[in-house]
């Protein structure tokens, strides 16, 4: 397809989001896009009400193409690899297998996988931890903090830790028989964009924040991996868009 005969793409960029992971996915595939920037409000952190005509829920990364609204990061992602990153796809099917039950190819059945894992059991436990450090570190009088502590300090130990450990010792061992650099084998896919972005974060300097036992020695493998992701050459350029948009890259 011509630049011509593409729509407008248009990404439709929240301040602090993960629209990053987005950014990264058209910097990726090489098609002319448009960035339309909005702020969170100052007190509350939420989105502005401006994205509700972009999408009903007002949240962002959503995608706009031509007339059409996409939101949820694995439903842009997938579509927008099928229409303009097609080598983000791993191959579908087995040789004689096109069109039967089981005869999936290993690699494409990951990358299904990890598209939907991502944020349906693996992010929503780092939101978790996130909510959980803003009650540690929540501005209370003195003698309510060591309330606020223990509550934040029972949802890690009880919760986060073993849930974090089963986790990410599924991905090292994920990682360990993928064939590859990334978690579908050799060649970067749109599932590595997913979740490039709690890779990312977890294998960065948190100190007590992260997750429990994250560390080079356990998780050789995820720490190469997040390497490997962060010498792309476009996730290189979108972080450099990042700073250019917000003055900063943060991951968290």
């Amino acid at each position: 397809m011509s630049s011509s005969d593409t729509p407008t793409i248009t990404l439709h960029w929240l301040e602090k989001s993960r629209a990053q992971r987005i950014l990264w996915l058209l910097e990726e595939i090489n098609v002319p896009y448009e960035i339309k920037t909005y702020k969170r409000h100052p007190k509350t952190q939420f989105a502005p009400p401006e994205l509700k005509a972009v999408h009903p829920l007002g949240k962002s990364p959503a995608v706009t193409i031509g007339n059409l609204a996409i939101a949820e990061s694995a439903l842009v992602v997938e579509y927008l690899s099928e229409h303009f990153g097609p080598s983000l796809i791993p191959t579908k099917w087995k040789a004689g297998c096109e069109g039967k039950a089981g005869g999936e190819t290993e690699e494409y059945m990951r990358y299904r996988y990890f598209m939907h894992y991502c944020e349906g059991s693996l992010l929503p436990l780092l939101v978790v931890s996130m909510l959980s450090d803003n009650i540690r570190t929540a501005p209370v009088p003195f003698f309510i903090r060591p309330v606020t502590s223990r509550i934040s300090g029972s949802i890690k130990t009880e919760f986060l830790d073993p849930n974090f450990d089963t986790h990410f010792t599924f991905i090292e061992e994920q990682l360990a028989t993928s064939g590859g650099r990334y978690l579908c084998g050799d060649k970067l896919t749109g599932a590595d964009i997913m979740m490039g972005y709690p890779i990312l974060v977890v294998t960065s300097d948190l100190g007590d924040r992260g997750p429990a036992n994250v560390n080079r020695e356990r998780s050789p493998h995820m720490f190469a991996y997040a390497a490997a992701l962060q010498a792309t050459e476009s996730y290189n350029k979108a972080v450099k868009k990042v700073v250019a948009l917000e003055g900063e890259y943060v991951l968290i």
